[in-house]
C-alpha cells in the first residue's frame, strides 16, 4: 500500500498532516508524490508553504520522508535536498520520457548518485506524462538526458537502474533485482538480434559476433523495443511469450 498525495500544491496542510499521521500509524507503507518537477511548481510551493525550508521540507514537516518514500522527478533539487534524501534513504523516480516530453528539465542523475551523498534512484515511465511504458525507451531517454549535461550513462548503469536500482527503490532488493541465490525468479529473457537492425548492429561486418556485453546492452537501449522480449517469468512461472499470454 502507498500514501499518495498528488503533490504539495494540491494538498492542504490538514491533508498532509493526516497523511503523516497515517504514515506514523503504518510505518511500513510507501509514500509516493511529486517533488520539484517544474521550476514554476517549486516557486508555487514556496509561496504556499513559507515556513518550510524548501520543497522537500514540506514533506519533512509532515513526517512523509523515510526509506519507503518515493519522489517522482526531483529535477530542481538543491544540494541540501539531495543530502537529506540520502540521509533518509529515500528514492527519486527518474522519469526521462516525461521530463523531455513536457520540457520539465534535466534530472541531475550524476549528482544524485554522487559518492558523497548517494540517493536511491529508479526509472519511472510516469503513467500520465510519459510517452512510453517501454523500459528500453526509458533508458534511451535517460541516456540522452545525461549526454545533454555532459555526463555519460553507461549501459551497465542504465540496466542497473532498470533492475536492482528499481528493487532498492522499493526496498525489495532482498527479494528481486538480480540473480542472487534465494531471490524470486522474476526475469525477462531478451533476444538481442530479433530485428534486422539489431542483428546488423550486433555483428561486425555481418560476420564476427560482438561478444562485448556492454556494447550489446547499449544496442538494446538505443534500438530495443517490446519485440526483444522473448519471455517473461514471475516467481519462476512463465507468464508471457510473444503472441502467447499465460494466465
Amino acid at each position: 500500500y502507498a500514501i499518495t498525495p498528488r503533490f504539495a500544491i494540491t494538498s492542504t496542510p490538514e491533508q498532509l498532516h493526516l497523511a503523516g499521521v497515517l504514515k506514523q500509524e503504518f510505518p511500513d507503507v510507501y509514500v509516493h508524490t511529486h517533488l520539484s518537477e517544474q521550476k514554476s511548481e517549486t516557486e508555487k510551493v514556496a509561496q504556499l508553504f513559507p515556513n518550510s525550508k524548501d520543497y522537500l521540507g514540506v514533506y519533512e514537516n509532515f513526517g512523509l520522508v523515510s526509506n519507503k518514500s518515493i519522489f517522482a522527478h526531483g529535477i530542481y533539487l538543491n544540494n541540501s535536498e539531495f543530502n537529506r534524501l540520502s540521509q533518509a534513504d529515500s528514492t527519486i523516480a527518474f522519469c526521462p520520457t516525461s521530463n523531455l516530453f513536457l520540457g520539465s528539465g534535466l534530472f541531475q542523475l550524476h549528482t544524485a548518485k554522487s559518492q558523497q551523498t548517494p540517493v536511491k534512484v529508479g526509472l519511472g515511465t510516469d503513467v500520465g506524462g510519459g510517452t512510453s511504458f517501454s523500459i528500453f525507451q526509458t533508458m534511451n531517454d535517460a541516456y540522452k538526458i545525461s549526454q545533454l549535461q555532459g555526463q555519460n550513462l553507461s549501459s551497465l548503469k542504465a540496466f542497473y537502474l532498470a533492475t536492482l536500482g528499481g528493487a532498492k527503490s522499493l526496498s525489495l532488493e532482498q527479494k528481486i533485482g538480480n540473480f542472487d541465490v534465494g531471490k524470486e525468479a522474476d526475469l525477462v529473457v531478451l533476444d538481442t538480434r530479433v530485428t534486422p537492425l539489431l542483428k546488423l548492429r550486433n555483428y561486425r561486418n555481418n560476420s564476427d559476433l560482438l561478444t562485448d556485453i556492454i556494447d550489446e546492452l547499449f544496442t538494446l537501449i538505443i534500438l530495443g523495443d517490446e519485440r526483444v522480449v522473448k519471455a517473461t517469468y514471475i516467481a519462476g512461472n512463465l507468464v508471457y511469450e510473444p503472441k502467447i499470454y499465460v494466465e
